[in-house]
């Protein structure tokens, strides 16, 4: 469906990242974990059933962008790109949205970040190196496993595991900063020592410059749609996790276990030093006195 927004740029507290803009509102990949599913929730739309299948195009997203980013109050801060939906979902490759605007902030010189599933991010290296000179970017890719059936469960439509590996190798020889987004780790399904451990050294072996990670947390709407996905794929972790999520969620000593398991995987491999692209320092003010 496509809509008019009025604005593109919105406020963000508490995070990394002060500023973020989703081209799309839903997401076609109609993964069950998704925590933006209640954004489909506010707008009295069903988060759990029309998710993937009723999307919003923001078709006028980069012209309001560009007025945005003219206004002289802009400080050139920060922005993450696709918080809420993936923003190379296939209504990318018809619309473009996000390489547009990915250009209006080249032209702004304004750095950014991105979060994607989607191998459809490498049509757009051009954009992003010059970006990366111009003001700075990082790509982030999402990847939870790489056991293509598990992976095709969680992730109804979105590239197989080493289609995103590759994406990651190109990535990272153009120039691009570029990492892994380990994320969500799954209780009893993607947390595992040896899950955990064949992602890191698969990123690793990619080219990947980081790794991050977080655990599945489970709020309105989205614990709806995964509740469903367990009966329907794994009845038999329906109680552990009612057990687990008597919140939104997983205890801190659970959060806990799995970052050391991570921190445990990262301490075997070493993260290339690879030669990124990157903007300009800014110019030298000499002291006048």
């Amino acid at each position: 469906m496509e809509i008019q927004v009025k604005t593109v740029l919105n406020r963000v507290c508490g995070m990394g990242f002060s500023w973020s803009i989703n081209p799309y509102r839903g997401c076609a990949h109609g993964c069950p974990f998704c925590y933006a599913r209640r954004t489909h929730w506010y707008l009295d739309e069903d988060g759990v059933g029309q998710w993937s299948r009723k999307i919003f195009v923001k078709v006028n997203a980069p012209q309001v962008l560009r007025a945005e980013l003219a206004r002289p109050s802009w400080k050139r801060e920060l922005v993450a790109v696709g918080t809420a939906t993936d923003p190379y979902q296939p209504a990318e490759a018809r619309y473009r949205i996000t390489r547009r605007i990915l250009e209006a902030l080249v032209e702004c010189r304004t750095p950014a970040s991105l979060v994607t599933r989607s191998p459809l991010v490498l049509r757009d290296v051009d954009v992003l190196q010059d970006l990366a000179r111009k003001a700075g970017v990082t790509v982030c890719v999402s990847l939870v496993t790489l056991d293509p059936q598990l992976a095709r469960q969680l992730e109804p439509t979105v590239a197989l595991p080493h289609q995103r590996l590759r994406a990651i190798e190109q990535l990272s020889r153009a120039g691009i900063r570029t990492g892994v987004m380990l994320a969500p780790v799954l209780p009893g399904l993607t947390d595992q020592p040896e899950n955990l451990e064949a992602v890191v050294r698969a990123a690793v072996q990619a080219g990947a410059q980081f790794l991050a990670h977080n655990v599945l947390h489970l709020g309105e709407v989205t614990r709806d749609a995964f509740w469903a996905f367990l009966a329907r794929c794994h009845p038999h972790l329906l109680p552990m996790y009612q057990k687990l999520y008597a919140g939104r969620y997983a205890p801190s000593s659970y959060r806990r276990r799995v970052a050391l398991r991570v921190a445990e995987c990262t301490r075997k491999v070493r993260f290339r030093l690879v030669s990124a692209l990157q903007p300009p320092p800014p110019p030298h003010q000499l002291a006048l006195f």
